[in-house]
């Protein structure tokens, strides 16, 4: 399935930044060889157009006449400051000018299609002097073609930069973890803890015994994650699927445990959503924590989605009577699932939690945070120290353990290289193409009926594909319609509600080199729409 997505991604992509291209030529967008009204200004007194030559000018352009140029709303006058180069032979000055925050989107948009400077080149002609260092003068812009072409070559190169550095990246981070992982399973802590979780372990993963070091690291990258711990939780996540692919008959092949471990993984459950709430407060948030409960719920139902649909779907193909023979079998789980679910909705519905409510008043959302954050903050140390401290204590030879297992690290970081550049390379063009446009004109009609804003659409679309694309967004939303208002935290609900499950699939298969992902990827489409109607539901539930 992930082949099918990875060349849709791209043939959506180039077609729409080829139609697009297409579109933009035949309507000219960008004013090819057409001349703009502007006024230019010197600074010193001058007698006559020769003289100016090499003078430096501000040159001005009215707010209407910029408008109906370029068919795109400006506010006041537009301005750059450029100097005149040499007259040539039809009269015109060649000048070079920067764009920056305050120049019109279409010019800054212009000036990035030749590359990532931010100049512009245009020449100038004087039609007439208005007093002595005022002259009414015509501006024609460099000739722009195939911008979106050009965006795409630009972030396809972008994108495997970036894939580079984030493997890399990840060497001295996995070198740590997997050093420490090894010293847990040296001294046996991770058994331990291996048979403490066993009956839950045993219900997700049923073909893995329970003493197997797979279970061990699935549970420290399940807890890492839940605790907001994102440089712990990858290493971890790593190992637990080198670990389960050593038990993986058929090679390239993703399993069950694999699927509903990544299942797991993209549905993203924190406790606390840190990246999100360090960008609300610096949006000037006045309750930058207040997603934390809305960011729960959401990423919750998410979790939940996610492992139900890997455990339907790791049964398919089957034949009818295999499958209500499993439903029989499986009847007491949806019952008590199907029973959680309407009650949690009842609850949430009613008032039947003011007394619950009443009981933990004393517990201020201000002190939540607190605890929380505190919590954070000692994990990663405290799960050092304890690690290594029950190596010692078991005589376990800690420096050596660790360096063993350090040296795995450098491995399965540069493994991940190609599956990362693959992916965030598909991304890329899908995102600079256009298409990204495209489903979000597709989808505004379902999404308007279970009363989705429009102003959110994008980061729900984007959530998934990339990290750094949601991020952006997310700043952008809450920039134009305030932090704290409906849309703000419901953009940043979505962002704590879910992982980029793109990113994550292809880290981890490609660390273990699957190739047949089999039902991961639905599983973890699956949990992200779950967390995105989750966060949906609680939102306006508490701010609609």
């Amino acid at each position: 399935m992930l082949n099918y997505v990875w060349i849709g991604l791209i043939f959506f992509g180039l077609a729409a930044a080829i139609s697009t291209d297409i579109s933009e030529q035949a309507s000219n967008k960008y004013q090819k060889g057409n001349p703009l009204n502007a006024e230019l200004r010197i600074e010193d007194s001058t007698t006559g157009t020769s003289s100016l030559q090499n003078k430096n000018v501000i040159v001005q352009i009215q707010e209407t006449d910029f408008s109906s140029f370029y068919n795109e709303k400006v506010k006041g006058t537009v301005s750059f400051e450029t100097q005149l180069s040499a007259k040539n032979k039809n009269g015109f000055y060649q000048v070079l000018f920067l764009t920056n925050d305050s120049s019109p989107s279409i010019w800054k948009k212009m000036a990035k299609v030749n590359g990532k400077e931010n100049d512009l080149t245009a020449k100038i002609k004087i039609a007439k002097q208005l007093s002595p260092n005022v002259y009414q003068c015509q501006i024609v812009l460099e000739e722009i073609s195939i911008v979106k072409i050009k965006e795409v070559t630009t972030s396809v190169l972008d994108y495997a930069e970036t894939a580079v550095k984030i493997a890399l990246g990840l060497i001295g981070i996995m070198a740590l973890w997997l050093g420490i992982m090894k010293i847990a399973e040296e001294s046996g802590l991770i058994n331990h803890l291996a048979r403490g979780l066993k009956p839950i372990t045993k219900l997700l993963f049923p073909e893995i015994p329970g003493d197997h070091p797979a279970i061990g690291a699935m549970i420290m990258n399940i807890s890492a994650n839940f605790l907001g711990l994102g440089n712990a939780a990858t290493p971890f996540g790593l190992k637990a699927m080198e670990e389960l692919d050593k038990l993986n008959p058929e090679k390239g092949t993703a399993t069950n445990a694999m699927c509903t471990f990544l299942a797991i993984n993209t549905a993203g459950m924190t406790l606390i959503p840190a990246t999100a709430i360090a960008l609300r407060a610096s949006a000037g948030s006045a309750e930058p924590a207040i997603i934390i409960g809305t960011s729960l719920v959401g990423s919750t139902c998410a979790t939940i989605v996610g492992i139900s649909a890997a455990k339907i779907l790791e049964k398919f193909p089957i034949n009818s009577k295999e499958f209500f023979s499993w439903l029989k079998g499986n009847s007491k789980f949806f019952l008590i699932f199907g029973s959680i679910l309407l009650v949690a909705i009842f609850a949430l519905t009613t008032n039947i939690l003011s007394p619950v409510k009443n009981i933990f008043s004393f517990v201020t959302p201000e002190a939540f945070k607190n605890f929380i954050q505190f919590v954070s903050a000692v994990a990663i140390p405290t799960i050092i120290a304890v690690f290594l401290l029950f190596g010692f204590i078991k005589k376990v030879k800690v420096y050596e353990v660790f360096v063993e297992g350090a040296k795995e690290g450098f491995n399965v970081a540069i493994r991940i290289i190609p599956y990362l550049v693959a992916m965030l390379m598909a991304i890329g063009i899908f995102r600079a193409g256009g298409a990204m446009e495209w489903l979000i004109f597709a989808l505004r009609p379902v999404t308007s009926l279970i009363g989705l804003p429009p102003e959110v659409l994008p980061m729900a679309i984007m959530r998934p594909l990339s990290g750094s694309g949601s991020l952006g967004i997310m700043a952008e939303t809450m920039a134009v319609h305030g932090p704290d208002s409906f849309i703000g935290i419901l953009t940043s609900t979505f962002f704590g509600s879910s992982e980029t499950t793109f990113y994550v699939l292809a880290v981890y298969f490609g660390a273990v080199n699957i190739k047949r992902t089999r039902h991961a990827l639905a599983a973890g489409l699956l949990a992200d729409i779950a967390g995105v109607l989750g966060a949906l539901f609680i939102v306006k539930l508490l701010f609609g």
